[in-house]
């Protein structure tokens, strides 16, 4: 059979499966070229619970798996048997949700015979920008904003070297605009609506508190609680005083404070490693406030800025495909069908290898279980 890569040059066509959280992700990616990316989310199913529910998080990957997969390749035009390679995420991640995503990898990996990559969710988030503006320049830095992560990370490889410079020691950024809108009873998630409602407040009409920010603390570190404990407080003491909560200026005011620390570390960071490129992703990215302040900085320090669009800002299949496809591009190593998924996976291991103990044997049930999925 010819190698489906003849057809594009040596650019190889990958499958990615995310399903850390909330979200049933799949795309195809060929080289860097996006294909298909699509998305199952069950966000609707954990509104009413104000935050994510791990075990709905887990059943509903569970029921989108399938028809999400058999879309993608739908629309990407390709056959599974086509596949160069399967890319799941292994980690971080909430633990049930993982392992569904990882469980159906190995299933289909093993029943077309193909290499099957376990790679980093953050990695992943770097990689996606791939898609949008090109290979990644090297080194690159890359501040990741997300409902469990606020970090800064530079990456000299996205498949093999990744060094975390800064994180959250609390409450990560996303996390913050949840809790935030649920105290103005804005619903959950909270990110796009204080988004919404900031567009329309001051964000200097409430002096809120900038985390970690002095001379002495952790240069690149992130710390977000005592700013929640902060407008909580504040929106508090107007109700009790019987005043109207200004719910557009403390938005605003409490957007910028969250934006202002992010972008000034990210600019430092850059300047302080000497690299003249930013990229921003996580689903916090999406944010247009952050985007904005983000390239204004950028600029004024003479650092270029790169933000995918906001679809591939949060969590989806096209990130995992394309940091899959870095893998098989610059053959790495692929991973053993005894991959396990690891909630807390480290940011310093892009991917997870395997030693290669299993083998394809195309017997009968094999090529049975292959005539299952999809030609």
């Amino acid at each position: 059979m010819a190698d489906p890569r003849s057809r594009t040059g040596d650019e190889p066509l990958v499958l990615g499966i995310e399903t850390s959280c909330d979200e049933t992700g799949v795309g195809v990616v060929r080289g860097t070229t996006l294909l298909a990316d699509a998305v199952a989310s069950s966000v609707d199913e954990h509104a009413r619970f104000g935050g994510v529910v791990p075990e709905v998080a887990s059943r509903a990957h569970l029921e989108a798996m399938v028809p999400t997969i058999q879309r993608a390749l739908k629309d990407a035009g390709v056959s599974a048997r086509d596949l160069d390679g399967i890319a799941v995420t292994a980690g971080p991640g909430l633990a049930g949700a993982l392992l569904v995503g990882v469980s159906a990898a190995k299933a289909y990996a093993y029943a077309l015979g193909k290499p099957l990559y376990g790679v980093n969710h953050l990695a992943s988030h770097i990689c996606v920008d791939q898609l949008e503006h090109g290979s990644l320049p090297e080194p690159t830095m890359a501040l990741l904003v997300s409902g469990g992560h606020s970090s800064l990370l530079l990456s000299t490889d996205i498949t093999s070297d990744v060094r975390p410079l800064g994180a959250t020691i609390d409450d990560a950024a996303g996390e913050a605009f949840d809790k935030i809108a649920r105290v103005l009873n804005l619903g959950f998630p909270g990110g796009p609506v204080i988004d919404r409602y900031a567009r329309e407040g001051d964000p200097e009409a409430i002096a809120f508190p900038r985390g970690l920010t002095g001379p002495r603390d952790p240069a690149y570190d992130f710390s977000f609680s005592g700013l929640k404990t902060a407008v909580a407080r504040w929106i508090e003491a107007k109700r009790a005083a019987g005043e109207d909560v200004p719910v557009r200026d403390v938005a605003a005011s409490f957007q910028e404070a969250v934006v202002d620390v992010l972008t000034r570390k990210a600019v430092k960071a850059c300047k302080d490693e000497g690299v003249d490129h930013l990229m921003i992703g996580g689903g916090v990215a999406a944010n247009t406030r952050l985007r904005a302040l983000a390239e204004e900085r950028c600029e004024r320090a003479g650092i270029r800025l790169r933000v995918p669009r906001p679809k591939l800002c949060t969590d989806n299949g096209a990130m995992v495909a394309a940091l899959g496809a870095e893998m098989v591009a610059r053959n790495r190593p692929s991973s053993d069908l005894g991959l396990s998924a690891d909630s807390s996976l480290p940011v310093t291991e892009p991917h997870v290898p395997g030693a290669h103990t299993h083998t394809h044997d195309h017997d009968h049930v094999h090529e049975v279980s292959k005539d299952n999925l999809y030609s």
